[in-house]
């Protein structure tokens, strides 16, 4: 096995978000000019298709906005009246299906800024199959994957007409893009109006878009395992369906509470393989060049960046495999652990706690397979790596 690594110097190994579950951290994603990953500041132009019982109409809707410069200039109460009146649309019903049920669904993707001063989405077909297969799966009528996708691209290109869209910036190259923005792009359904247990005919899909920046910041990686169940099988875990999330952000922030960045869940029957993070998929690398993720199921979310990675380990030299995977097979055995997703990228974890066990990794070496991955995924998502597979898309 011969394995090729691109040597970029600068590198800074992820960790985890610097906030405690105890206080208000949510709070943070308000705050404007801060180092966080989402900001609740969604940019004017957003898209809209909805569903009439036979065909799907659309149309680009403008939300309230000034120039960028006058909206930096504002008073925070101002400002923060602005990108509420954004988030609001009043033609949404407030009790529906969604909101009661949970019966929605959503995607996230992002649209990378290029040297040149493009924009490129990354692997946007992949999202627009899964939000339609989410559709499916939750017995709505599924979005037209040509559509959706020509309306991600159509949103992205108006708000960068108008300049809500980052700039590339060089200075992104000196710890490989770990700091470098992108656009966030979040197409979601929402049924019609309804009170009482029953499915969405008519719904929505919503397409926004903000800016998205580091989602780890320097430290030490470590994940624990959650006692919480995910997913169990013939349920919905294979779904991006908001009532997934739930169990998702209680976990993750019970391991917040306990010092750790990330929570990993296990299967459901007999708690003794992993499955996935709190909103990433998960692979351990063993001796030998072995790189194991766990195996699509229906109670595992088909990730787009995990598909990714294992076409480029596999590239690499190393043996991929997509297997069932024992906890205590990583915690004897494994030599490195990461997570991958839309917001974490490649996320190197530099240990793993379960039953009271901690077990260290080598994923935060400068010289790692998790540390090259990562290199490899950002250079293609912002140019700096041949794009082989024709992933990008430029808006």
């Amino acid at each position: 096995m011969i394995i090729t690594f691109l040597t970029i110097p600068g590198i800074l190994p992820y960790s985890g978000l610097d906030y405690n579950c105890k206080a208000p951290y949510y709070e943070t994603q308000e705050l404007r000019g801060g180092k966080v990953a989402f900001k609740l500041s969604m940019y004017p132009w957003i898209h809209q298709a909805h569903f009439d019982g036979k065909y799907w109409e659309e149309e680009y809707l403008e939300r309230p906005h000034h120039t960028l410069e006058e909206e930096a200039s504002m008073s925070d109460e101002e400002h923060t009246a602005l990108v509420d009146s954004r988030n609001r649309l009043p033609h949404l019903p407030i009790v529906s299906y969604s909101t009661q049920y949970g019966l929605s669904c959503f995607e996230g993707l992002k649209a990378f800024p290029q040297p040149d001063g493009s924009l490129k989405l990354f692997r946007p077909d992949r999202n627009c199959a899964r939000m339609a297969a989410s559709m499916k799966g939750l017995r709505m009528p599924p979005i037209d994957e040509e559509l959706l996708l020509n309306a991600m691209k159509e949103t992205v290109r108006r708000n960068a007409v108008i300049g809500f869209t980052p700039e590339y910036n060089p200075a992104w190259e000196s710890n490989f893009w770990q700091n470098g923005d992108a656009v966030y792009i979040r197409p979601f359904s929402y049924s019609e109006g309804g009170i009482g247990v029953n499915l969405s005919y008519r719904p929505w899909v919503i397409t926004v878009c903000t800016t998205v920046s580091q989602y780890f910041t320097p430290g030490a990686n470590n994940a624990i395992t959650s006692k919480r169940i995910r997913a169990t099988p013939n349920g919905i875990g294979w779904i991006k369906t908001s009532a997934n999330y739930a169990i998702s952000i209680l976990a993750k922030a019970e391991a917040i509470d306990d010092g750790y960045m990330e929570a990993i869940f296990l299967d459901a029957a007999k708690q003794r393989y992993i499955e996935e993070g709190s909103s990433s998929n998960f692979f351990a690398l063993f001796p030998g060049g072995r790189l194991v993720t766990p195996m699509m199921k229906d109670t595992i979310l088909p990730g787009v960046t995990r598909e990714s990675i294992i076409t480029i380990a596999g590239e690499m030299g190393l043996d991929v495999k997509e297997d069932d995977l024992r906890v205590d097979d990583v915690l004897n055995n494994a030599e490195e652990c990461f997570v991958t997703g839309t917001a974490a990228g490649v996320t190197p974890l530099s240990s793993l706690t379960h039953s009271g066990r901690k077990q260290e990794f080598s994923s935060l070496k400068e010289d790692s397979i998790s540390i090259h991955l990562l290199k490899v995924l950002k250079g293609i998502q912002y140019g700096a790596v041949e794009d082989k597979h024709n992933w990008m898309l430029e808006v």
